[in-house]
């Protein structure tokens, strides 16, 4: 009963945050309408609209479906409203349940997972307004060429780190996506543009492997 108190509680405040959250963005361009006193038409922004939405609308429901499991309601409700989720909130929500010892989808895991995304939160804000005040002195210093290749593994590396924990504990599992997404992304390249779209069907890889080697009797 407990449990569901809380459960009850984080859908009613994370609805209401996302509510706010979704307001504030729309009321950013709207004001700049306002003030100028300058609308545009219905047909410019559905020709707009048109170029752009089908494809965020396609990831966000892949996002939503592939991420909230793994994160639980309040860590999804505050990564959600927060962004970069592929990039730094899933990592982060991860690692610190690995570190923590708790399964994902338990209410242990849930919690860890909103603390580990609300600290990544915070942290990655003071990082953003520390690099703005930091901006002019420090481009010389970030652009570089010694720290250039530095730069363009971030991810490679942080995800790399992942992998080792994940695929080593399920190699089995992990084989067959990862085999399939190496072969996809060497035969055509312009996929890595498309990784977000492509993480469900590594997820379908993934569980239909699962399913098979289970029926095998081999897990």
């Amino acid at each position: 009963m407990k449990n569901r108190g809380y459960e009850d509680s984080v859908h009613v405040y994370g609805r209401l945050w996302m509510f706010f959250a979704l307001l504030m963005m729309l009321m950013i361009p709207a004001s700049i309408c306002l003030y100028y006193d300058a609308w545009p038409t219905f047909s410019s922004v559905f020709k707009g609209l048109m170029g752009v939405a089908p494809i965020f609308w396609t990831v966000a429901v892949i996002e939503v479906v592939t991420f909230t499991p793994m994160l639980g309601s309040g860590g999804a409700y505050l990564g959600f409203v927060t962004g970069n989720l592929t990039n730094l909130k899933v990592p982060c929500a991860l690692y610190a349940m690995e570190n923590a010892k708790v399964k994902q989808g338990s209410l242990e895991g849930e919690i860890i997972s909103t603390i580990a995304i609300a600290v990544s939160s915070i942290v990655t804000t003071l990082i953003i307004a520390l690099g703005i005040l930091m901006l002019a002195p420090l481009t010389p210093v970030l652009q570089s060429d010694l720290l250039k290749p530095a730069f363009d593994n971030i991810l490679p590396a942080l995800f790399g780190g992942l992998a080792v924990v994940y695929v080593g504990k399920n190699w089995k599992i992990a084989l067959t996506p990862l085999l399939f997404m190496i072969t996809l992304f060497i035969m055509i390249p312009s996929l890595a543009s498309s990784v977000s779209v492509l993480v469900s069907i590594g997820v379908v890889i993934a569980i239909g492997t699962a399913r098979i080697l289970y029926k095998k009797g081999k897990l």
